[in-house]
């Protein structure tokens, strides 16, 4: 995401090289969703120039591949984990989770699968586990075998949180792609752990993803006050606002829990000059 165009020379500095776009942004957030990782393991080298350009305590939340996911469904992807983990191991303690989002055919009867594959998983990380299939937040028996496995693991149920983008029909070009990709299920805020993981999306209006994160806001103060570390992505549909909005969502939450830390002061959009 740190690459996202519509951010460059926004809030981001440009023209900036790639391999300093990530320093910009966490000068913004202090966390970032590894998405592309779901599509192909990056270069160790890559994730080296990741770690160099983040201080320790900033957060990566790691997708796996979905040849683990997704083709081999938990299943046989030895050789493609080992790969994986190795790849990200010079994120040290930026690593915070590492994010398994399951498909939507994925659902109470492959649970077993989850439970051993997650048994299987070296200790050395966190993990967190995003499943759309709509039984498991229909069917209460669904919903407690996985919280069950989950827990015995200590692994994380990530909710993606869709409630206000299916709120009212889409507005925009982006929204309507998003209403044709984004899983419509209900919200769901019970943490199993002490590092709760968020994904909400909104709409294009500003106006209308405040006001449909406002549960949240009670959600994440209750969670700090508990002594949990929640961690809370902010997206919409085109993401064009999605930093401004992260931080926003940030100042309101502090706004109830003041000893939160403060966000870093964003780098200045202006690029650097010799003179």
């Amino acid at each position: 995401m740190w690459t996202h165009a519509p951010w460059q020379g926004r809030y981001l500095p440009h023209p900036l090289p790639a391999a300093e776009r990530l320093r910009a942004y966490a000068t913004w957030c202090n966390a970032v969703e590894g998405n592309t990782t779901f599509y192909a393991t990056p270069a160790r080298a890559t994730v080296e120039l990741w770690a160099r350009q983040t201080a320790p305590d900033f957060r990566f939340v790691v997708k796996l591949p979905k040849a683990i996911t997704h083709e081999r469904r938990l299943t046989g992807g030895e050789e493609e984990l080992r790969a994986f983990l190795d790849a990200i191991e010079p994120l040290g303690p930026r690593a915070h989770a590492l994010w398994i989002q399951l498909p939507k055919s994925f659902g109470p009867g492959d649970v077993g699968a989850l439970a051993g594959f997650l048994r299987g998983l070296p200790r050395s990380h966190r993990y967190a586990v995003e499943v759309r299939h709509p039984a498991f937040f229909a069917d209460p028996r669904a919903e407690q075998l996985l919280e069950r496995v989950l827990a015995g693991a200590d692994a994380e149920w990530i909710p993606f949180d869709t409630v206000t983008l299916f709120e009212s029909p889409p507005a925009s070009d982006a929204e309507r792609d998003a209403w044709t990709k984004k899983p419509r299920v209900p919200r769901r805020d019970r943490a199993l752990t002490g590092r709760p993981i968020v994904r909400y999306i909104g709409r294009d209006s500003a106006e209308h993803t405040v006001r449909g994160w406002q549960p949240w806001i009670g959600t994440v103060a209750g969670w700090l006050r508990e002594g949990r570390t929640p961690t809370v992505f902010v997206h919409t549909p085109d993401n064009a606002d999605a930093l401004m909005l992260a931080r926003r969502f940030h100042d309101e939450v502090r706004a109830r829990v003041p000893e939160l830390e403060p966000l870093p002061e964003p780098a200045p959009v202006e690029p650097l000059t010799l003179f």
